[in-house]
């Protein structure tokens, strides 16, 4: 008996079964992530933003995808995937934060010392006796932000008017989410460090991490790959932060002024999820993370913060409906949303120009789908059996 060859639709049934059963062996489901593709396409086409880099990882299956445009004036431009996104508040949890726990793990600074023990002058209406862990968990009482009106130049004149501000609330009642506490530890990073912020964070995070397009002042040469901003005083922010106060204190402050890739967002979250830790180089010890990725804010308090890092607050749709106690993560202004799960090893990044061309898109919504359906789509953990 001679053996005949298959037709090819039986070649093509047993390759799509192969294919299939393939799929069903993933850490993630990637057609639940296809309906992450649909959401962020009918967001775009209601003009709810021009265009998005998504990033979903869960073990050794990652989902990455760029979405329509990352400029639309003056001419149309594709989204990339290695587009380099303004992120904005991620800067508190990329640069300010590391920067402050490495300080920390070597001795140089103290959770429960006065902000005036590295800033003399920050004095007057009680403000003397707020303390580090209270800038890093937003329960200082210090109001928002400092006054971009009528305009100043120079971070000098920014700690200036930040030492000048009156307390909205006595430190340690109330969760008040301020730029002004990010600046000040900003500051204080240069000063105990004796290095600008942008070099401290590209000396001891990014560059050990391989983050090449990850940093603050981006040169000339990354401005085409720049996702731009918005319209302000007549130009197109582009390779310039959107951010007002950070744009006058000159493009570095600790709450903003950032500029990273989703590429480069990944390298950082595997190190976080592996406790301090990437290819063999070590950025933190494993308590460190776990130190500040825990429950920092007074007990009772509903908005929930680690150091830096949002848990369960009024900020944390990127949760979605899933993603369980123990997780957190962090938003961006301008369209960006970044939440970590350290119990299934899951994490997801979203980059927006939300704000481009005219400040008017809003993400907020997709914030949440993403972070339901990115969860939705892990395979091998069940959400249900973690306490909420």
């Amino acid at each position: 008996m001679t053996n005949k060859p298959l037709p090819w639709s039986s070649l093509a049934l047993i390759v799509l079964f192969l294919t299939a059963a393939a799929a069903d062996g993933r850490p993630l489901d990637h057609a639940k992530l296809r309906k992450i593709d649909a959401a962020i396409n009918q967001a775009i086409d209601e003009k709810r933003l021009p265009g998005a880099v998504i990033w979903v990882e869960h073990g050794s299956d990652h989902y990455t995808k760029a979405f329509g445009h990352r400029a639309l004036v003056p001419s149309k431009e594709n989204m990339k995937r290695d587009t380099i996104f303004d992120v904005a508040s991620l800067t508190k949890v990329l640069a300010t934060t590391p920067a402050v726990m490495i300080l920390w793990e070597r001795g140089q600074i103290n959770f429960d010392a006065t902000v005036q023990t590295f800033i003399p002058e920050f004095t007057g209406g009680g403000k003397e006796q707020i303390i580090l862990r209270q800038l890093l968990t937003h329960t200082s009482g210090l109001p928002e932000d400092i006054s971009t009106s009528p305009k100043w130049q120079g971070a000098e004149t920014a700690i200036a008017m930040a030492c000048a501000v009156k307390l909205k609330a006595p430190p340690g009642t109330e969760f008040r989410y301020s730029d002004i506490n990010f600046i000040l530890l900003g500051e204080i990073v240069t000063r105990v460090s004796r290095t600008n912020l942008n070099e401290f964070c590209a000396r001891e995070i990014y560059q050990p991490l391989k983050m090449a397009d990850t940093g603050f002042l981006p040169g000339k040469k990354k401005i085409p790959r720049i996702a731009p901003t918005e319209l302000t005083d007549g130009v197109m922010l582009r390779g310039v932060v959107h951010d007002p106060t950070s744009r006058m204190m000159g493009g570095v402050a600790g709450d903003a002024g950032l500029f990273t890739t989703a590429p480069d967002m990944a390298r950082y979250a595997r190190m976080m999820l592996n406790l301090g830790e990437l290819d063999g180089v070590r950025i933190f010890k494993p308590e460190t993370v776990k130190m500040m990725t825990s429950v920092q804010t007074p007990r009772g308090m509903k908005d929930q913060r680690g150091l830096g890092w949002d848990i369960d607050s009024r900020f944390s749709r990127p949760r979605g409906d899933h993603f369980p106690a123990g997780s957190y993560g962090h938003t961006g202004f301008t369209g960006d949303a970044f939440w970590l799960d350290p119990l299934s090893k899951t994490f997801f990044i979203f980059l927006s120009n939300r704000v481009h061309p005219d400040g008017k898109g809003n993400v907020l919504a997709l914030y949440h789908t993403v972070g339901t359906l990115a969860a939705e789509a892990v395979t091998d953990f069940d959400f249900t059996s973690v306490k909420h």
